[in-house]
């Protein structure tokens, strides 16, 4: 059987710990994080299949990531 390839968007934040902590917009809940960025890539790459597996096993459709803009906005207060 082909394997596909899904392409998902994460976002790695800096956090207390000094290591990144990774969510992926597209995919409700899912968190990980990582010492440094290749760390937390890794994970990130772990927890996605791990996600994706699950929707797999219910036989639910993959999420689809749908456009994703982002934009550091300045607020003043």
């Amino acid at each position: 059987m082909r394997k596909q390839i899904y392409n998902y968007t994460a976002v790695f934040e800096k956090n207390e710990h000094k290591g990144y902590t990774v969510t992926v917009p597209s995919l409700s809940g899912l968190v990980t994080e990582g010492k440094n960025l290749d760390e937390a890539s890794k994970n990130a790459v772990e927890a996605i299949s791990c996600y994706l597996y699950g929707f797999k096993a219910e036989r639910k459709k993959f999420p689809i990531e749908g456009d994703i803009a982002s934009m550091r906005l300045s607020v003043s207060i």
